[in-house]
Parts: C-alpha cells; sequence; structure tokens
C-alpha cells in the first residue's frame, strides 16, 4: 500500500510539473481601434509593449495591462526598434517612406527620416549605434545614424527583404522573403558580405536569433521553421510549424524557439537544445495571430489579433486583398508557462 500511494504521488507531481511547463493563454487586453497591424516589441526593462496598429504606434503597460500612451500621425507602421539608451526610439513608416524617430518618455516624434520604399522590420545595431530599416518594395536597407538622425547609406539587397536580427558584434541578417535566402551584412562596412540558401524554406518571414549557440531561426511558408548556423550559413533542421507565420521569438532561458501562426491561430514552441527541434507544444491561439513579442523578464509572450469581416475590394496594386478587421476588435493575446 505504501508502494501504491509513492506511485500515486509520483505520478501527480510528473503532471503538476508538466502542467506548470505547458504554455497557455493567460489574459486578453482590448485595444480596440481601427485597422491592420504588423510587429510589437516588448521593452523588458521599462515593462512597456509597443504595437504596430495601423498609422499608429500603441504603448502598453504590461504590469497593469493598460495602455499608457501612442505614437500617432504616422500613415502605416511595421515594426519599431529601440536605443539603449532608454530615450529615443525609431518606427518603420511603411506608407510614408520614413524613419520616425520618438522620444521614450512622453512618446512624441523627434524628426522623420526620409528612407527607402515600404520601410518594414527594423532593427538598432549597437556595435556602430547605426538603426537599420529594410525597404520592403525598394530591396535595399536604409542606415540611419543615431548621433545626426540622417541616413548615412543604402545598401542593395537581392530581393525582398523581410524581418531582421543583429549578433551585438557588427553582424545584420535578414531574410530575403522573394529568394528564400538569408542576407548576412558588415555594419561597420554597410556592405552585404555573405548570401545563404534557405533550403526547404519557402517565403521566409520572421527571425529570431539564438546568441550563445549562434542560431537563427527563420519561419516560412510550407509549415517550416529553418534553424541556421550565422557563422557558417549552414541549414541545421527544419522543424515544423502551423500555417502562415510571420514572426519568431527565442527563450535563451529554456532554449525555446518559438512561431506565430496566423493562418491556422497557433503558436509553435520548439525545443532548440535537441538536434532534431522537436515541437514540444502546439498552442492554440486565434487567426491572425501572426506576431508576437517575447518578454525575457517575464517569460510571457504576446500575440495580437482581431475580428474580420469581408474581404477588402481588389485593386491592381493589391489582387488579393486581407480581409477587412472589425472596428474595436483588436486586442493582445497573453501566453505563458
Amino acid at each position: 500500500m505504501r508502494f501504491y500511494r509513492g506511485a500515486v504521488a509520483a505520478v501527480l507531481l510528473l503532471v503538476a510539473v508538466s502542467a506548470a511547463q505547458t504554455y497557455h493563454i493567460v489574459d486578453q487586453w482590448k485595444l480596440g481601434g481601427q485597422g491592420g497591424w504588423d510587429y510589437l516589441l516588448s521593452d523588458d526593462a521599462a515593462h512597456l509593449l509597443y504595437v504596430t496598429h495601423n498609422s499608429r504606434v500603441e504603448v502598453v503597460d504590461t504590469t497593469t495591462s493598460k495602455p499608457i500612451g501612442a505614437i500617432t500621425g504616422l500613415k502605416s507602421t511595421h515594426g519599431v526598434a529601440l536605443n539603449p539608451d532608454g530615450k529615443t526610439g525609431y518606427i518603420s513608416d511603411g506608407a510614408g517612406n520614413a524613419i520616425v524617430v520618438f522620444n521614450r518618455k512622453d512618446f512624441s516624434i523627434l524628426t522623420t527620416v526620409p528612407a527607402g520604399t515600404n520601410p518594414d522590420g527594423i532593427t538598432f545595431e549597437p556595435a556602430t549605434k547605426t538603426v537599420w530599416a529594410f525597404n520592403g518594395r525598394s530591396n535595399n536597407v536604409s542606415v540611419l545614424d543615431t548621433t545626426s538622425n540622417t541616413v548615412v547609406a543604402t545598401v542593395p539587397l537581392p530581393g525582398k527583404p523581410e524581418f531582421p536580427q543583429v549578433d551585438a558584434h557588427g553582424a545584420v541578417f535578414v531574410n530575403i522573403e522573394d529568394k528564400n535566402e538569408i542576407v548576412k551584412l558588415d555594419a561597420a562596412s554597410r556592405k552585404a558580405v555573405a548570401t545563404w540558401p534557405l533550403q526547404g524554406c519557402e517565403s521566409p518571414s520572421g527571425m529570431a536569433i539564438d546568441l550563445a549557440k549562434h542560431r537563427l531561426f527563420s519561419v516560412c511558408d510550407g509549415g517550416k521553421m529553418a534553424v541556421v548556423d550565422y557563422d557558417t550559413g549552414k541549414v541545421l533542421g527544419l522543424a515544423a510549424i502551423g500555417d502562415s507565420p510571420d514572426a519568431a521569438s527565442f527563450d535563451p532561458k529554456h532554449a525555446l524557439a518559438f512561431s506565430s501562426n496566423g493562418g491556422d491561430g497557433t503558436l509553435t514552441v520548439v525545443d532548440s537544445a535537441k538536434p532534431d527541434f522537436p515541437v514540444l507544444q502546439t498552442v492554440k491561439t486565434e487567426k491572425g495571430a501572426r506576431t508576437m513579442a517575447f518578454d525575457a523578464s517575464t517569460g510571457r509572450i504576446y500575440l495580437v489579433t482581431a475580428q474580420f469581416g469581408p474581404p477588402t475590394p481588389a485593386t491592381d496594386a493589391m489582387p488579393h486583398p486581407r480581409r477587412s478587421v472589425v472596428p474595436d476588435s483588436f486586442k493582445i493575446i497573453v501566453v505563458e508557462r
């Protein structure tokens, strides 16, 4: 009987531990408003979440779940990058063809700097103190000097750039969506120095980085995440993910890679510590939740989506338009373990 009770206790403990390690939705925060969205970014130290939303960037206090401000007056926001000085931020305004520099204290716009056509992914490069805005329609990258807030270089790319990452030592990496490639750029010389094919990876979009093991995680159509050694450009493996991903994140503490999949409304959790990169969990979120941000200070994952109506009318510029967004249905989905 003592053995039986001990076995039951062990099983219950195992179940409790397993449940504690399972990701699940813990909250939903309504933001409302109108229009579509793109990337979001967690400022872990300040406990703030920046969410690009149509012509504005919402700023949410993640300790209270309440919006505390917004950067407004833009045309079509895509991404946000933050200066480590704690004072300044940068927004890629796609339809405005500009990099918008803002004050992180009061969220006022400091200056608007012309960039290439439709800047999308954006990142701060710490070794050179520059901001790199990747222009999706002119197939190049605008390099902003953060001291003068001027574009000091425009670097050509072999195709349409998507999301970038930096290694903190002067290297910048970006997915090239229409060529199924990763391009490595040198921040000091402001030149492309390598191009790596992503075999088995179609239309790479979101990208995450593991600085300790020198790996990139590119999420792709066809339900694949390519894991790449960024020293050699070698594809180490392909993990199985959900449909229509647009963002990736990485948790260095637990060696987990994440993919947010808007097509089937899932979040894929991949174990990057094992050589075959197995999927640990597929979390059901909601359709449209294709972008996300990871907060390393709490382990939380934030995703955004909304309710959808019928598609907008097709045009020559957009023959296959997205479905319309129901006004005031925009929200943040909070996931944690």
